[in-house]
C-alpha cells in the first residue's frame, strides 16, 4: 500500500495541540515564517511517498549483509540516502553557519514522523545523526566542530551512539571499554559495544561514532565515564579521509524487525586502539551523552507515531475493500466491505485516535524544547526547558507503546491476512516491537518520569500543565456542542485522577519509594492517556474556531478517545495507589 503524510492531521496538531502557532505569535521563534510549515511537509511527504515508502519491503525482505567488515544494505538505500541529503532534509533543523536550514525542531519532528511512517528503518539513521549533531554541537570543541559538524549536518557523514556492552545495558555505569590518554591529546580506546544501530553501513564514506568510555583512573559507576568522537576514518588537514581508525562492525544482529538497519557489534582496539577525541570534559560523558539520548528518545517516539499511522492507513484501507458479512439488518445477497461491522469502526478509531493522541504529545515535546533554547526571555526559557523535561519519557514510552498497540490491531483488521508477511501488516508489528526497548526502555522511562520529572520543583511543571489542561476542559464544557458527547465530564474525570495520583506518588516517594516505582509505568500510561485527550479536544476547538475543512471529523476523534480510552484513567489511578502490596510481595510467587 502507498503511503501518503497526514498533512491536515499533522499541522492541526503541530500548530495548535503543540502549541507551536501560539509560540510563535508570542515571538518565541524569533523571525521564523511560519507559512512555510506547509510547504516544507507537503515536500517531505512527497520524498516520503515515492522514495522511501516503495524501499520499505524491500529493505525488509533482503535485510543487510556483513562481508569482512563491511556491511552491504538494502538494494536502492544507498542510492535513496545520496537523494535524501541532495533534497537537504539531513539538515532540516540543523545550524546554518554548518550548512543547515536552522528550522525549529518542532519541524523537523513532524518531517521525521513521515520519514518513520514510510520506511521507519531507513529513518533511523539520521534520527541518530541529528542526536550526534546535539552533542557534538552542545559539547564539542570549536577544533571538532569545524571538522566534523557540517558533514553530519548535511549527511555526507552519519553519527552513531554507543553506550551498551554485553554486561552494561540499561546499566551504563558498568561499562568497561576503556580510553588512555595519550601526548598528543588524543585518546586510545578499546573495547567492545554492541546493538549499535547504523554502525557501519555503505551509504556514505565517513561514520561519525559517538563511544562512551572510561579512564584508567576514573572514578567508579556514572560518574567516571567520558565521550569521545571516534571517526570510522581519520581527518587530514585538508578535510579529505585519512587512515582507517581502529574500529569496526565484528558482527550484525539477526531481529524481529528493522531487518534493513544493521545492528552491529562494534570492535575497537585490535591495532593498538581506536583514535577518539574528547566531547565535553573527562568523566562528564553521561552529561553530554544525555545530550544525544534526549533528542533520540524524542525521535524514537516519533517512530512509534510513524509506524502507527502507516499501520492505520494501511488497516482502513483494507477494511474499505475486504468484504466478509452483511451489515446488521441487511438483508440479500453480496457481503459488505468489513468496514461496515461496529468492531472494525471501534478498533480503526482506536487506531486513529491514539496515533494523534501520540502525535500531540511529542510535536509539544519538540515545540517545548525550540522555546528553551529560542525565546529570548529567560523565565519562559526555562519554564520550556522544565516541560520538554517532564514531557520527553511521556513522548518516548507513551508513543511507542501505542506503535505497538496500533500496530497490533493493524493485524487483526488484517484478519488471518494479517498474520501473512504478504500484505505488509505484520511487518509494522515487528518493526514496532524494538521502539518500546531502546533509547531506554519503557519502564526506565516510567521511573525517569517518577523519580525525576514529577518531582522537580516541588512538582510545578505538573501542576502548571495540568492548569492548562483544565482550562481546555473547559473551553470544550462551554462549547455546549452536542457533538462532544460526554468528552468534558470524561475528561475532567481524568484529570483528576492523574492530580491525585500525582500527589500520592510524591509523597510516597519520600515514604516508601518502591510503592511509587511498583506505579510508575501505570502512572505514565495515565499521564499519556490523559494529557492526549486534552489535547485532541483542544485540537477540536481549533478546528471549529479556525474554519478547518470538516471540524466535526476532529471533535468525533476527540469524543471517542474521551468515551473509550481516557475513560480508564480511575483505574490506572487505582493502579498506581492501590497495586504497590501486590507488586512489591511478588517474591513469594515468583520466586516460591
Amino acid at each position: 500500500m502507498t503511503y501518503r503524510a497526514p498533512i491536515n492531521d499533522i499541522l492541526l496538531s503541530l500548530n495548535h495541540g503543540a502549541g507551536l502557532a501560539a509560540a510563535v505569535k508570542a515571538g518565541h521563534y524569533g523571525d521564523f515564517d511560519a507559512d512555510i510549515t506547509a510547504a516544507v511537509l507537503e515536500e517531505a511527504g512527497k520524498f516520503a511517498g515515492d522514495v522511501l515508502a516503495p524501499l520499505n519491503k524491500v529493505g525488509d525482505e533482503h535485510g543487510i549483509k556483513l562481508d569482512n567488515g563491511k556491511v552491504t544494505t538494502a538494494p536502492g538505500w544507498p542510492d535513496a540516502y545520496q537523494r535524501w541529503t541532495a533534497a537537504g532534509w539531513n539538515g532540516v533543523s540543523g545550524p546554518e553557519a554548518f550548512g543547515g536550514q536552522g528550522l525549529p525542531l518542532a519541524i523537523n519532528a513532524a518531517c521525521t514522523e513521515i520519514w518513520s511512517a514510510s520506511n521507519v528503518a531507513f529513518g533511523l539513521c539520521p534520527l541518530l545523526t541529528l542526536s550526534a549533531i546535539e552533542a557534538l554541537d552542545a559539547h564539542g570543541s570549536d577544533e571538532l566542530k569545524t571538522i566534523y559538524l557540517e558533514k553530519l549536518v548535511t549527511g555526507a557523514w552519519t553519527g552513531t551512539m554507543q553506550l551498551t556492552e554485553p554486561n552494561a545495558g540499561s546499566d551504563v555505569g558498568a561499562l568497561r571499554t576503556r580510553a588512555e590518554k595519550q601526548p598528543d591529546g588524543t585518546y586510545r580506546i578499546k573495547g567492545t559495544k554492541i546493538f549499535i544501530t547504523y554502525g557501519e553501513h555503505d551509504m556514505t564514506d565517513n561514520i561519525v561514532h559517538f563511544v562512551l568510555a572510561r579512564l584508567p583512573d576514573a572514578p567508579a559507576g556514572t560518574k567516571g565515564i567520558s565521550l569521545f568522537l571516534v571517526p570510522k576514518f581519520l581527518v587530514k588537514a585538508d578535510g579529505s579521509l585519512g587512515d582507517r581508525n581502529d574500529i569496526h562492525a565484528s558482527g550484525v544482529e539477526h531481529k524481529l524487525g528493522m531487518h534493513a538497519s544493521p545492528t552491529c557489534t562494534m570492535t575497537m582496539g585490535d591495532k593498538g586502539g581506536a583514535i577518539g577525541y574528547l566531547i565535553g570534559e573527562e568523566n562528564q560523558g553521561m552529561r553530554c551523552m544525555f545530550t544525544m539520548m534526549n533528542q533520540a528518545r524524542l525521535g524514537v517516539g516519533l517512530e512509534g507515531v510513524g509506524i502507527a499511522d502507516r499501520a492505520y492507513q494501511q488497516a482502513l484501507a483494507y477494511a474499505q475493500e475486504r468484504r466478509q458479512g452483511k451489515a446488521a439488518g441487511k438483508k440479500g445477497d453480496g457481503m459488505d466491505p468489513i468496514i461496515v461491522h461496529p468492531d472494525v469502526k471501534r478498533m480503526l478509531m482506536q487506531m486513529r485516535s491514539m496515533t494523534a493522541a501520540a502525535r500531540s504529545i511529542c510535536y509539544a515535546t519538540a515545540v517545548a524544547l525550540d522555546v528553551s533554547v529560542r525565546a529570548t526571555d529567560a523565565k519562559v526559557r526555562a519554564d520550556a526547558a522544565a516541560r520538554g523535561a517532564l514531557l520527553t519519557p511521556i513522548a518516548k514510552a507513551f508513543s511507542t507503546d501505542i506503535g505497538n498497540e496500533v500496530s497490533y490491531l493493524g493485524v487483526q483488521v488484517h484478519g488471518g491476512m494479517g498474520f501473512i508477511e504478504e500484505t505488509g501488516a505484520a511487518q509494522h508489528y515487528r518493526d514496532a516491537r524494538i521502539t518500546s526497548i531502546y533509547e531506554g526502555t519503557n519502564g526506565i522511562q516510567s521511573i525517569d518520569l517518577v523519580t525525576r520529572k514529577l518531582g522537580a520543583n516541588g512538582g510545578a511543571s505538573v501542576w502548571a500543565l495540568l492548569d492548562e489542561l483544565s482550562a481546555t476542559v473547559k473551553q470544550v464544557e462551554a462549547s455546549n456542542d452536542p457533538a462532544f458527547g460526554t468528552t468534558g465530564p470524561k475528561l475532567r474525570d481524568a484529570l483528576a485522577s492523574l492530580d491525585r495520583a500525582s500527589k500520592w506518588l510524591l509523597e510516597r516517594l519520600a515514604a516508601a519509594p518502591n510503592d511509587a516505582l511498583a506505579g510508575a509505568t501505570p502512572y505514565l500510561r495515565l499521564f499519556g492517556a490523559t494529557l492526549g485527550g486534552c489535547m485532541l479536544a483542544g485540537e477540536a476547538l481549533a478546528a471549529k474556531a479556525n474554519g478547518e475543512a470538516e471540524p466535526q471529523r476532529y471533535v468525533g476523534l476527540a469524543r471517542f478517545f474521551a468515551e473509550n480510552l481516557a475513560v480508564q484513567a480511575p483505574s490506572l489511578e487505582k493502579t498506581v495507589t492501590d497495586g504497590a502490596e501486590a507488586v512489591n510481595g511478588a517474591d513469594a510467587v515468583l520466586l516460591g
